[in-house]
C-alpha cells in the first residue's frame, strides 16, 4: 500500500505514549497482530458460512481473498500502529489455533475507527467477540482518542447489534446497505460520540 510508513514510525508514535499493541491479551484471549502463518486459519473461518449468516455476499470463497484482507490489516499495523488482531484462547496457549479476527483499523482513511468481530462458531455464545471488542476499543482510544469509534452491521444481526450497544456505541444512522446484493438490507451505523460534519460527509458518501 502506498504511502505507509516503515515499521519504525509506528515505535515513535509507541514512544510519544501509545502502548505497542501488536501482541496482548485479556482475560481469556490472546491477540496477535498478523503473522502468515494465520493465514488459512483466517481462510478457513471466512469461508464458514455459519459466520455470514446475516451477510451471506461477504463470505470468502477462495484464499486470496482472505489474503487480501489480512494484507490490508498488515499495512494499517504499519500506518496506524492498530489493526485487527488474529484471536487465540489464552488457555490453548501461545501458537494455538486462531479462533478470530477482532480488532479496530481505519480503512481507506476515514475519520474513524472501525470495530471488527468475528469469531469462529466452535467459540460462540461466551461473550469473547465482546470481550475482544472492548480491548480494541480501549486499544483504539490510547491510540487515537480523537478519533471516533464506529460499527456498522445489519439490521437484522441482533447479536452484533448487542455487542455494540454493550461496547458503549449508540445508533446515528439507519439507512439502505448500499453495495449489499439483498436490496432490502438495512444497514446501521453505530457510533461512540456525536458525529463531526466530516464524519456526516463521509457517511453520507458511503450511504447514497
Amino acid at each position: 500500500m502506498a504511502g505507509v510508513p516503515h515499521h519504525d514510525a509506528v515505535a515513535a508514535r509507541v514512544r510519544e505514549g501509545a502502548r505497542d499493541w501488536r501482541h496482548t491479551r485479556t482475560e481469556r484471549l490472546l491477540l496477535d497482530a498478523y503473522d502468515p502463518a494465520d493465514l488459512p486459519a483466517l481462510g478457513a473461518l471466512h469461508a464458514d458460512a455459519r459466520v455470514w449468516r446475516h451477510f451471506p455476499s461477504g463470505r470468502h470463497h477462495d484464499l486470496a481473498r482472505t489474503a487480501a484482507t489480512v494484507a490490508a490489516d498488515a499495512a494499517w499495523w504499519a500506518r496506524d500502529g492498530l489493526a485487527p488482531w488474529s484471536v487465540r484462547l489464552a488457555a490453548a496457549g501461545p501458537g494455538s489455533p486462531v479462533v478470530g479476527r477482532v480488532g479496530c483499523s481505519v480503512p481507506d482513511g476515514r475519520p474513524w475507527w472501525n470495530v471488527y468481530y468475528r469469531l469462529a462458531p466452535a467459540v460462540h455464545g461466551a461473550g469473547l467477540a465482546l470481550e475482544a471488542a472492548r480491548h480494541a476499543v480501549a486499544a483504539a482510544y490510547d491510540v487515537d482518542p480523537a478519533r471516533p469509534v464506529l460499527a456498522f452491521l445489519v439490521e437484522h444481526n441482533v447479536g452484533s447489534r448487542r455487542t455494540a450497544e454493550a461496547l458503549g456505541l449508540r445508533l446515528v444512522r439507519r439507512g439502505p446497505d448500499v453495495g449489499n446484493p439483498d436490496a432490502d438490507a438495512v444497514r446501521l451505523v453505530f457510533l461512540d460520540r456525536d458525529p463531526t460534519p466530516e464524519v456526516e460527509a463521509a457517511l453520507a458518501r458511503l450511504t447514497v
